[in-house]
């Protein structure tokens, strides 16, 4: 890696951190971040740690014009005995090159990539908060900055990771949350960018978002772009029902994004002996099963809730209920079991957990 050696421009000045129990999340971001850049026939280069600072870029920067953008999303922990650890990261970097390869941008060394984030990390580490419930989220992210108002790929890239300390997700916490099953809008059709990581998905999520705020529902559940009929995935999350004693999670289509704590819900769920498929289901398979008292469960999981219970769907002018409306037993030993995997207080039988080694000077 010595073609790639990490620069250090660190800042004199610091900024005031938060106090553990004011943290919300993704509004306050630590004093530095890591930049490289990418430039056609020369490849990515120039890696460094920099102060948090506004970017310029010129207006007519692709990414503005054709939405050539990835991103990712993770964390890390500060155990109790003050050793800090990240959560599958190496799943993140392989799913960033894959939302690359999806989006025509030039793929990461994954190798890089992770020791820049530790880096980053280590330059950090006093803005990691302690409190129960609270992490150092982190996003890394790819945009496209060559000036040109073409339709093609860009030649020019930006690859930043930023950090910020944060709280829960959901103001629920582990309590369960109202979803709105939404028959109108679709997130994603297979062939398109479903199963990459791209903010135009987010984006057009957002109309429906806000058509469930209103009826004061705390997310929506995408069905299908074909036929409006099979689920697909709970707001920014991937979904699991447990009906009959069985845990269901839409199988991956193309439209779907791979959630790397949903690849971890059901390596955990088969440790466990617990039986799980995923498979095609239908929003009706859910009504019947609600219907027939077989729905036991439902739980949306991901990088920034972990899991989020579900208490109720309403769906074609239909309140359902969910296990009374309160968290199931199934979602909460998930929660507990990969919270205190991630923190260190219990055995990662998977080899999940990586430890950034702080014997590693940041500069």
């Amino acid at each position: 890696m010595a073609e790639h050696t990490i620069q250090f421009d660190l800042t004199p000045e610091r900024k005031l951190k938060p106090k553990s129990e004011e943290l919300g999340f993704g509004k306050v971001f630590t004093d530095h971040m890591f930049v490289m850049d990418y430039t056609e026939g020369q490849g990515w280069h120039n890696p460094r740690i920099t102060p948090y600072q506004p970017l310029t870029l010129d207006p007519s920067s692709m990414v503005f014009h054709y939405g050539q953008s990835v991103f990712e999303g993770l964390k890390a922990y500060m155990t109790e005995d003050n050793r800090i650890l990240l959560f599958r990261p190496e799943r993140n970097f392989q799913r960033l090159n894959r939302s690359n390869e999806r989006l025509c941008i030039p793929e990461l060394d994954e190798e890089l990539a992770l020791e820049a984030l530790k880096q980053l990390i280590l330059t950090e580490k006093e803005w990691i908060p302690n409190a129960e419930g609270t992490s150092l989220y982190i996003r890394p992210f790819i945009i496209s900055t060559e000036p040109f108002l073409g339709v093609a790929p860009s030649s020019q890239y930006k690859f930043i990771i930023i950090l910020s300390p944060v709280g829960s997700y959901y103001k629920e916490g582990i309590h369960p949350v109202k979803i709105l099953v939404e028959s109108e809008f679709v997130r994603a059709v297979a062939g398109g960018t479903g199963e990459a990581k791209t903010a135009g998905n987010y984006a057009s999520s957002l109309k429906a978002q806000e058509v469930a705020s209103r009826k004061e529902y705390s997310q929506v559940l995408w069905l299908d772009g074909l036929e409006k009929k099979y689920i697909e995935e709970v707001g920014s999350m991937n979904v699991f029902f447990k009906i009959n004693g069985e845990i269901i999670t839409p199988a991956l289509n193309g439209s779907i994004l791979e959630g790397i704590t949903r690849n971890s819900v059901i390596e955990l769920l088969k440790h466990w002996g617990m039986p799980v498929a995923e498979r095609r289901i239908s929003m009706e398979e859910i009504r019947e099963a609600y219907k027939s008292g077989q729905l036991e469960e439902a739980f949306g999981t991901g990088t920034a809730a972990v899991i989020s219970p579900i208490g109720e769907f309403f769906w074609n002018g239909e309140k359902m209920t969910v296990n009374q409306g309160a968290t199931g037993p199934t979602a909460k030993k998930l929660y507990d079991t990969i919270t205190s995997i991630q923190n260190g207080k219990e055995p990662d039988p998977f080899n999940w957990v990586v430890e950034v080694d702080q014997y590693i000077t940041a500069k």
